[in-house]
């Protein structure tokens, strides 16, 4: 007998392994507490998550920057890692190097977000850091007049971007000239070049203070007494209270128009096609995220099916709704929050008008026929089958967390969403994508060569059209 026979002879053989009984899932659900000096704090033990995520959310919103300052909140947000009381900013970064630590911040619409993860063994030390960051930012000049100039730097590329223009312009089409929603999220080249040090330091000490922040710890806590930790750490962070500030009203103009944003000899055309809509309070979100979906959320959504897979227009078009800022109340004037209804994508220049037309038949034909079950039946395996891998890490359960927060939705919002999910039917979720996408009231903006397709795209009757310098 040959060495390989026996070899296999003398083999056991093992039965295959079968797979197991599956396990219900649900959206981790944090516990809820405030610091003595007033930071609410959320925490989620995560078994296995041996980097722990952090995340702080400081109610210190855009539309609260001065008149002329827009971008301020956004070169604060970049400053508080950029030294403190204690560590100049080289300094500051040689800590958290040691720690195994990342710390990033940025500004959006609702407020300040500042992230940090770090591995469970260093959460002390980088929890310290972070603390000395909120409390204490030294904001010197230089470094202010470094990150004004960074990102004097960074808005040539933005403009030069097409999916950036093309979004920097349909905020600027929708909402009034006097909104804060229609100015760019981190500024001009006007309002960044009059931010210093001064102007930062008076933001942070108007709008960040530990009683209306919220702090989210995720991630595997054994073995650690957070509540020290926390104590000796961000409860050392101190502030007067502070009055909830004035919700703004949320108005827009969805008019349906077109606007063309002139790219001399461009090769594609960037398309936006957007409106305002409910944000997650609304009851019907639930059903508006399963029917945009079935829209444009993949690449067997329908969009995609006749613009890429059956015409070749594109390598992709998506459907989505974003929330740009959440209110539990409706103050008088209209909406305190509201979400960007949105289809984007790109095509080649010489069919930007055949693309546009047949988008339109796309919509016209889900108002008059409907989704089918099986659309529906795989968007809904799609967004909850594979929630679990989604949220498989500390830092994205710990952001959908601070989300919550800042919409001041419950915490428990993210599990009811998918149980929601689950149980909408396929006439609940036509409905709202339809009503999401009214082919009589949506903004397009294409960015694009305007000699090339103005003409086209006006002969569609989708609204009157406009061209502007790109």
């Amino acid at each position: 007998m040959s060495e390989t026979a026996e070899t296999l002879t003398s083999m056991e053989f093992h039965p295959q392994p079968q797979p197991g009984t599956a396990t219900p899932w649900d959206f981790p659900a944090p516990e809820r507490g405030t610091l003595e000096n007033g930071l609410t704090v959320l925490r989620c033990h995560r078994p296995g998550q041996q980097v722990v995520a952090v995340e702080v959310f400081l109610a210190a919103p855009l539309d609260a920057e001065p008149e002329g300052l827009d971008g301020v909140a956004t070169i604060m947000a970049r400053a508080l890692s950029e030294g403190t009381d204690k560590h100049a900013a080289e300094e500051f970064a040689a800590e958290l190097e040691r720690c195994g630590a990342t710390l990033d911040a940025h500004a959006d619409h609702p407020g300040v977000r500042v992230s940090l993860e770090v591995p469970v063994s260093r959460l002390p030390k980088a929890l310290g850091l972070l603390a000395e960051a909120l409390r204490a930012p030294a904001f010197p000049e230089g470094e202010i007049e470094r990150l004004v100039r960074n990102r004097l730097d960074e808005i040539p590329h933005e403009t030069a971007n097409p999916g950036r223009r093309a979004a920097k312009q349909l905020s600027k089409e929708l909402f009034p000239a006097a909104s804060r929603m229609s100015r760019p999220r981190q500024g001009t080249e006007e309002t960044v070049a009059a931010i210093d040090a001064v102007a930062v330091r008076a933001f942070y000490e108007a709008h960040v203070r530990p009683a209306t922040a919220t702090a989210v710890v995720v991630g595997d806590l054994t073995g650690v007494d957070l509540d020290a930790v926390l104590a000796d750490t961000l409860g050392d962070w101190t502030g007067d209270s502070a009055e909830p500030r004035p919700v703004p009203a949320i108005t827009a103009d969805d008019t349906g128009r077109v606007v063309i944003v002139d790219r001399p000899g461009a090769v594609q055309t960037q398309l936006l096609i957007g409106r305002i809509g409910p944000d997650r309070h609304d009851p019907v979100w639930a059903a508006q995220v399963l029917g945009t979906y079935c829209l444009g959320g993949t690449l067997t959504s329908r969009l995609d099916r006749v613009l890429r897979e059956e015409k070749g227009y594109t390598y992709g078009v998506r459907a989505f709704g974003q929330v740009l800022r959440s209110g539990a109340q409706t103050p008088v004037g209209g909406a305190s929050g509201a979400a960007m209804l949105a289809i984007s994508g790109s095509v080649d220049t010489p069919n930007t008008g055949p693309a546009l037309e047949d988008l339109w038949k796309v919509l016209r034909t889900l108002a008059a026929e409907g989704l089918t079950d099986a659309e529906r039946d795989v968007a809904v395996q799609n967004l909850v089958g594979v929630a679990p891998l989604k949220y498989e890490t500390a830092a994205s359960v710990a952001a959908t967390l601070a989300d919550q927060v800042e919409q001041h939705l419950p915490d428990d919002y993210q599990a009811q969403m998918y149980a929601r999910l689950a149980e909408t039917g396929t006439v609940e979720a036509t409905a709202a994508v339809v009503s999401a996408f009214p082919v009589d009231r949506l903004v397009t903006v294409l960015v694009g060569d305007a000699s090339q397709i103005e003409e086209p795209v006006a002969a569609l009757g989708i609204g009157e059209v406009t061209v502007v310098t790109g």
